[in-house]
């Protein structure tokens, strides 16, 4: 079954949504995880978002974390592999009615992983530094989870072109030096 596409009001308990999971990734993970942020519209205060939580993760080896996929089992996630992205390792935690988190994992120190970890946090800390642009995302994600609230590949393809404008923004921005 697939699930709706909801999209909320910005919640104030998102971001320590996000810190108690991160700890409980840190964990199971130990020194595999470099680092691990807050991404997606849940990491920006104010932005309408679907409810659930995105995280980035920086890690030693791909490799290496393959190796503890078990590790990420027990704590409810899903290994998917790539996912459709080559160099990330992505991860779900709960099922079609409860999604909860996602894991996009990439390689730090590799010319994939840290393009991958750039633009996720440069998206993150433009929007954030920019409520207009960020309202405007917002309205969009509304408008297009009411059009199609049971098909995420047209809802995903309705916010790309946003995506793809606003990350090369993003990239660009002083925030970013």
């Amino acid at each position: 079954m697939q699930r709706k596409i909801i999209v909320l009001p910005y919640d104030p308990r998102w971001p320590a949504a996000f810190a108690a999971e991160a700890e409980h990734i840190r964990t199971a993970l130990g020194a595999v995880a470099i680092d691990i942020h807050h991404i997606g519209s849940t990491s920006v205060p104010g932005l309408a978002a679907k409810p659930l939580i995105d995280i980035l993760l920086a890690a030693r080896s791909l490799d290496e974390l393959d190796s503890f996929d078990g590790a990420l089992v027990e704590l409810g996630y899903e290994p998917m592999g790539e996912f459709g992205i080559p160099g990330r390792r992505f991860y779900r935690k709960g099922g079609n009615e409860n999604r909860s988190h996602h894991i996009h994992a990439f390689q730090a120190c590799s010319s994939v992983g840290d393009a991958a970890l750039m633009r996720h946090l440069a998206f993150r800390d433009y929007l954030s530094a920019n409520s207009t642009i960020a309202k405007e995302y917002g309205a969009l994600k509304k408008q297009l989870a009411a059009a199609h609230p049971d098909n995420i590949e047209d809802y995903m393809n309705g916010k790309h072109a946003f995506i793809q404008e606003h990350q090369a923004k993003a990239l660009q921005s002083p925030l970013n030096d």
